[in-house]
């Protein structure tokens, strides 16, 4: 399939952030394997309902297709990347050279993370590199935008990224979170998205804590659909940091079975609304894991057009 690259004009999330909008983006999960076309209808459904688009890179330590490709061939029909790249797969080189790359084709905003462990994922025996972690690649990226590589080499043409990182606002302690969120800016980090939040009190009391550390980031809600009781049960029991309400569980218990995913969109909808209207953070990322074709019903159900933002 040949794409061809479209001349366009989409402000940068930085742009949108520093101007005082309220930032929305989305999330796409690249395939395993060479057919994009799901993927490139999901890319072309989201890229004027969202300011940008996060891609996984292998997330949950599943080997897919990469988060570089898939940010180029967004940029290519259209749209507003923000690269992720973990420190699992790739040493100090192969990130650094990654990066050059990504600058060279007009991505310019980057989400830094560790990575999630080798033995969540499908390769088993593959062996985890972690030469970095999340706070020493946004110090690398903070090099090479010196204009000097991490060995100290002087670089033939320097870089400039956005740089983001993530926090887990419902993490139990939260003094942890709140030591590596701040670590994280002094490294760099200039913008936040939060994993999956679902208590809005919660949230609140997180802000209150963040805003004290550093008033100026910028800090996006990250908010995950909810499809099924079951959903809920599973990620109560085993995902660290992510934690679903009674009500919320109720909420969904009580839908007909048929109506669970419909009952999901309005609570997020309500949540975005939530945010916008109490001002709570800069931004919502929405995780809609395989139920991307939702997105744009959820953003209307919640009153959210970017155009008029």
């Amino acid at each position: 399939m040949t794409v061809l690259i479209k001349e366009h004009a989409k402000p940068s999330i930085q742009e949108i952030l520093e101007s005082g909008k309220f930032l929305v983006t989305g999330e796409i999960g690249p395939p395993k394997g060479t057919d994009l076309e799901e993927m490139i209808e999901h890319i072309n459904l989201l890229k004027d309902k969202v300011h940008a688009m996060n891609i996984t890179d292998n997330q949950s330590s599943v080997m897919r297709y990469p988060s570089l490709g898939t940010a180029i061939l967004i940029k290519e029909l259209g749209g507003e990347p923000i690269l992720q790249v973990t420190c699992r797969d790739r040493n100090r080189l192969a990130i650094q050279a990654d990066l050059l790359f990504a600058y060279t084709r007009g991505i310019r905003s980057v989400l830094c993370l560790t990575g999630d462990s080798i033995p969540v994922g499908d390769h088993k025996d593959a062996k985890g590199v972690f030469d970095l972690e999340s706070v020493q690649l946004l110090q690398l990226i903070r090099c090479m935008e010196e204009g000097r590589d991490v060995g100290g080499n002087e670089l033939e043409g320097s870089v400039k990224f956005f740089k983001g990182a993530i926090v887990t606002p419902e993490a139990v302690p939260l003094e942890p979170q709140l030591l590596k969120f701040e670590k994280k800016i002094e490294a760099g980090a200039q913008f936040f998205q939060t994993q999956a939040v679902y208590d809005m009190d919660n949230f609140k009391r997180f802000m209150e804590k963040a805003r004290k550390i550093n008033d100026k980031v910028f800090i996006s809600c990250g908010l995950v659909l909810l499809t099924s009781p079951g959903q809920i049960k599973y990620m109560n029991n085993n995902v660290p940091g992510v934690f679903v309400p009674e009500n919320l569980a109720r909420e969904m218990e009580e839908a007909p079975k048929e109506e669970r995913l419909n009952t999901g969109i309005r609570i997020m909808a309500r949540q975005i609304r939530q945010l916008i209207d109490e001002k709570l953070c800069d931004g919502v990322h929405i995780m809609a894991i395989g139920k991307e074709d939702v997105v744009p019903k959820i953003l209307e159900e919640a009153g959210v057009d970017i155009t008029k933002m």
